[in-house]
């Protein structure tokens, strides 16, 4: 019964969002309008686990314990006026469902998770056994599956597709993900959040994306603040691909506002998402170890663009406009 309400429920809100002429953003506890997003900071983590993927469970971390330590943080942001959270912790590096969708209830934030699997790191420790063999296809359909049935057994669905390839130029496997996460959203219009970095392997993963008829608007190019050269990121942005700036601290914001700056005179601050890749519960260590807050983005930066010159406009951009388009459902073919 309760399945059959909430396919009902999705229904209703598809056809009141067509009304509107509005798309739908997919958070843990249902679709959301994607003008109710608001502002959102779009690479977070509540929990990572680096165990590997052949050790990791959820029986490692205590879900009271994590939503102690971390619903203060939350709701500092909430009073902040953050609206929306994206939680990037992929499978099999610590993503619990059900751990996001209480602490969405909780504080009243819309909070995202993901599909896909994280090929970055030593040795490919965060894949699966599976994944070494299966072919592209294969691994698409377990992640269309999750948007189409949930998440390991749950009614939580993802938002967007999670991947990580290493910093140099793609391995075989990581090539293999990429068109993974291309086929899925060819399905599920899902967009694909890329762990990539320097520039090398942004633009192998563009140019896969294109043989696989998908736009560069589909794609975000995580952490791309560790590419020095600020011309491969107009040169991505211009293409259309997402330029995330994502790991935002108080020792690095002259170097944000350079980056930011370089897009916007190039008439590309409609490309740039902003966040702090931070907090960070860390199972086995006393109390998650150190967790780290989300708030230098709302007290540090945005006022330093201010007296950098930049407009409520260009600050309505960065923080409502961008993530909005950037997390909504739907497929960008070629």
């Amino acid at each position: 019964m309760r399945k059959v309400i909430c396919v009902i429920w999705f229904i209703i809100l598809m056809i009141r969002c067509s009304s509107e002429k509005d798309s739908i953003i997919m958070t843990v506890n249902g679709p959301v309008a994607a003008s109710k997003m608001g502002v959102s900071l779009i690479h977070e983590h509540i929990l990572v686990d680096f165990i590997g993927a052949d050790s990791i469970t959820e029986q490692r971390w205590d879900k009271s314990k994590v939503i102690e330590r971390a619903l203060p943080f939350l709701k500092q942001i909430k009073e902040l006026g953050c609206q929306t959270f994206v939680d990037c912790t992929p499978a099999y590096l610590g993503r619990d469902p059900r751990l996001l969708s209480v602490l969405s209830d909780s504080t009243g934030l819309n909070i995202i998770t993901n599909t896909g699997l994280y090929g970055a790191g030593t040795n490919n420790k965060y894949i699966p056994k599976y994944a070494f063999d299966e072919t592209a296809d294969q691994l698409a359909a377990r992640w269309i599956n999750e948007w189409n049935n949930g998440i390991g057994g749950t009614r939580v669905k993802p938002g967007f597709i999670k991947i990580g390839v290493t910093g140099g130029n793609l391995s075989d496997l990581h090539k293999k993900l990429v068109v993974a996460a291309a086929r899925t959203h060819l399905q599920t219009g899902m967009t694909i959040a890329s762990h990539t970095g320097p520039a090398i392997p942004a633009f192998e993963q563009l140019e896969i994306l294109k043989e696989e008829g998908v736009e560069p608007d589909a794609f975000i190019w995580v952490h791309a603040q560790n590419e020095k050269d600020l011309n491969n990121h107009v040169k991505a942005a211009g293409m259309g691909a997402w330029i995330g700036l994502d790991g935002i601290s108080n020792d690095n914001l002259q170097d944000y506002v350079r980056m930011i700056k370089k897009l916007k005179d190039n008439s590309l601050l409609n490309r740039v998402l902003l966040s702090h890749d931070s907090g960070w519960y860390h199972p086995g260590e006393v109390n998650g170890g150190d967790f780290h807050g989300y708030t230098i983005l709302f007290e540090k930066l945005v006022p330093l663009l201010r007296r950098e010159g930049f407009s409520e406009k260009d600050i309505h951009q960065l923080l409502v406009i961008n993530p909005a388009k950037a997390f909504t459902i739907g497929v960008r073919k070629i």
